[in-house]
């Protein structure tokens, strides 16, 4: 009988034993060790300026070895094992299925901006609605291209449109950039392909065209509210179109002009044109059409037809599992609606409607498909050390005592992952990292609640809104705001600061409303 009574304390002892464990023993241990690694992330982040990825790894092992993890489980060993490291399946685990949509995502986002996409997209948005809703036409312009294209990447293309939208108007360029700001930004943070909200659903295990769904429905009320505030702000601070910007696009485009004008001087000298750009003979009109094509803009339908086919494929094969009985029919939506094919043919159609059709060598749509990839693998990285982080916290038995001491706070998981989410965005400014660092802890909270996949992807939501809250000086996103459009740091933290925390309260608003139907 004694040997029983003194068995059962050790079945509620963490199933880790060393490092901190050892001096606090039991749940204060492993809280302490969660709340210590956080801590001691932030700091390598902000303070020490330590790139995210190193940081996110070097706080895991040491999370790991704090909380009593053995060499073996963190790193496996050096023979050959049926044993997988913790290290290893947090990396891969997470990659397998980020790392095609993100590469697939960002080829295509390449070749919408470099074939002029984007500027058809915002121009015929601008003529279409006019000098007076020439706000709501650059928010529109944001939040359509927002969807293929990262948020800086945005910002580069679609700034020289703002500045002549501003100059022509004479008004306060923020009338202008914070609709399209706030577009570009909403993409960003609730809807894939963009990293965060990927990396969450891979974490989360869910569907993206559940992601894709909560995000419109989260997203587009928090945009709407966005717009609001952009509008009200634009009309009361004044700030003036930036000259060495203006100056800059000129020359750009003066350059393109150049460039195509040397191109059809080349292609007269070979006797393929008349003195006014005709063919001589219509035998050489197929070798020559592309190029005066490549001139004209792109077709809006086109830009649309592109963005929108992985979108509507992906929501149908969602669905089609919900609505249909298992059939052939269903394994064929099913098939295409899987976000690597989706996305390869959202790639394959670009590739032709854009490059080839225009004009385009295989070379180049080779060259621009390879580029886009290299500011990729920072990402896949961050995302990667974020899965690490995650499968540190479960496999030590942290997550589940901050799963207990959660509960026991009494509010719900959406509120906390909102909360927590906000926490690590304000301190270190990375919407990624925040994303993937909240997701890493809020996952083992939901786990065994039986949740749906439509109220896990509104958690998502959840993080996503914290993720982008108040945008501030230790945000690479905030200079690159204040740089590009020439606002001055006072007013881009009464601008854009401002217009982050109202899209993120009102994404988390939606996001928590929701909740209680679904």
């Amino acid at each position: 009988m004694p040997s029983l009574l003194a068995a059962a304390p050790a079945a509620e002892t963490p199933p880790h034993t060393g490092g901190l464990l050892l001096l606090l023993d039991g749940t204060a241990g492993l809280l302490t060790v969660a709340a210590l690694g956080i801590v001691l992330l932030l700091v390598l982040i902000i303070k020490v300026r330590l790139q995210p990825f190193v940081a996110l790894l070097a706080v895991s092992i040491a999370v790991g070895l704090s909380a009593g993890l053995s060499v073996t489980e963190l790193f496996g060993t050096v023979q050959r094992s049926t044993s997988v490291s913790m290290i290893e399946s947090g990396m891969g685990g997470i990659l397998g299925h980020v790392a095609i949509i993100i590469g697939l995502g960002t080829m295509l986002g390449a070749i919408l901006e470099v074939s002029g996409g984007a500027e058809a997209l915002s121009t015929r948005l601008l003529n279409l609605f006019g000098e007076k809703r020439a706000p709501l036409a650059m928010g529109l312009t944001g939040l359509i291209f927002g969807i293929p294209v990262f948020f800086d990447v945005g910002i580069f293309v679609l700034a020289p449109i703002v500045y002549a939208a501003a100059k022509r108007s004479g008004k306060s360029i923020l009338l202008y950039c914070m609709p399209l700001l706030a577009g570009l930004s909403m993409t960003h943070a609730f809807l894939p392909p963009h990293p965060g909200p990927v990396a969450a659903a891979g974490l989360f295990k869910v569907d993206l065209g559940w992601v894709i769904l909560m995000g419109i429905v989260v997203g587009i009320p928090a945009v709407l509210a966005a717009w609001a505030y952009a509008a009200w702000i634009g009309k009361r601070l004044f700030v003036p179109v930036p000259q060495d910007m203006l100056e800059a696009a000129d020359e750009a485009k003066a350059a393109v002009a150049e460039e195509r004008a040397a191109r059809r001087a080349a292609t007269r000298s070979t006797g393929a044109l008349n003195t006014t750009g005709t063919p001589k003979d219509p035998a050489v009109d197929a070798a020559t059409t592309p190029e005066d094509y490549a001139e004209q803009p792109v077709p809006l339908p086109t830009v649309f037809l592109i963005i929108g086919t992985p979108l509507l494929l992906i929501l149908a094969a969602t669905f089609s599992s919900i609505a249909l009985d298992p059939s052939t029919f269903r394994s064929v939506i099913e098939f295409f609606g899987h976000p690597f094919v989706a996305l390869t043919i959202a790639l394959l159609m670009a590739y032709y409607l854009l490059g080839i059709r225009r004009g385009w060598s295989r070379k180049s749509l080779e060259t621009v498909s390879t580029s886009s990839l290299k500011p990729v693998g920072n990402i896949l990285l961050v995302v990667g050390a974020g899965g690490v982080f995650g499968a540190v916290l479960k496999g030590s038995g942290i997550a589940d005592a901050l799963a207990d001491t959660f509960n026991d706070v009494g509010l719900p998981v959406i509120v906390l992952a909102y909360l927590i989410s906000v926490v690590l965005r304000v301190a270190q400014g990375s919407a990624t990292v925040a994303i993937v660092t909240t997701a890493g802890i809020v996952v083992p909270l939901v786990e065994g609640q039986d949740l749906s996949q439509a109220h896990l992807a509104l958690i998502i939501m959840a993080i996503s809104a914290g993720s982008i809250f108040a945008s501030h000086v230790n945000d690479g996103g905030f200079w690159i705001v204040a740089k590009y459009f020439g606002i001055s740091e006072r007013d881009t933290l009464k601008s854009w600061t401002v217009l982050e925390t109202v899209l993120s309260v009102a994404g988390f608003v939606m996001a928590a409303a929701l909740s209680v139907f679904i």
